[in-house]
């Protein structure tokens, strides 16, 4: 587990909350609402699913997207294009 970068204003810009789902619905969600934020925007997504923590940061590098970190049931994401 890493400590998460602190994104800009110590807070995300948006949350999305998938406490209590199995993977992959996760990282569906992350897929589905990050492309509609702006660049640079800051997703964290609150998923407690231990292979939540193995898959979103695979899904960042596949999809070429900055993983910030994780700190608890917390992932950041950044949108990098």
């Amino acid at each position: 587990m890493t400590a998460p970068e602190s994104p800009a204003g110590g807070e995300p810009d948006e949350i999305i909350d998938c406490l209590g789902q199995r993977c992959p619905l996760p990282v569906i969600a992350l897929a589905r609402r990050l492309p509609e934020l702006p660049v640079g925007a800051v997703l964290r997504v609150l998923a407690d699913d231990p292979a939540a923590a193995v898959d979103i940061p695979a899904w960042c590098r596949m999809r070429a997207q900055e993983f910030l970190g994780t700190n608890g049931p917390a992932h950041d994401i950044r949108r990098t294009q």
